[in-house]
């Protein structure tokens, strides 16, 4: 009987000290870039997880927002983006961002956070 312990206690140490799917490590945080060019966002609907980056990237002839108001998870508003320049933004909270430039109002996205 002492033979047979032996094989189940090993086989039970090796179960217990194989690291799990959730014990592996985060994957790292990404970072997405949304364009403003000829009066839209490219690509205008975009999903991300928590942590990552978003940055707006201004390539239009005039300044742009990219505004999410109160149908947001959590508004955010980048003021006026000049051309040539850009707007970071942390995800910080899951949901669905619903956004515009309130300069160009036609001009929609949509940023869903995982």
């Amino acid at each position: 009987m002492l033979l047979l312990r032996a094989p189940v206690v090993a086989a039970l140490f090796f179960v217990l000290a194989t690291p799990t799917e959730s014990a592996a490590p985060k994957s790292k945080a990404r970072v997405h870039h949304v364009t403003m060019q000829g009066m839209v966002f490219t690509p205008a609907q975009l999903t991300v997880r928590r942590g990552d980056t978003v940055i707006w990237e201004n390539k239009d002839l005039v300044a742009h927002t990219a505004t999410a108001g109160p149908k947001a998870a959590a508004p955010f508003d980048s003021g006026s983006i000049a051309v040539d320049t850009s707007f970071k933004w942390v995800a910080r909270k899951r949901g669905d961002y619903p956004y515009i430039c309130t300069l160009h109002p036609g001009m929609v996205g949509s940023l869903t956070v995982e």
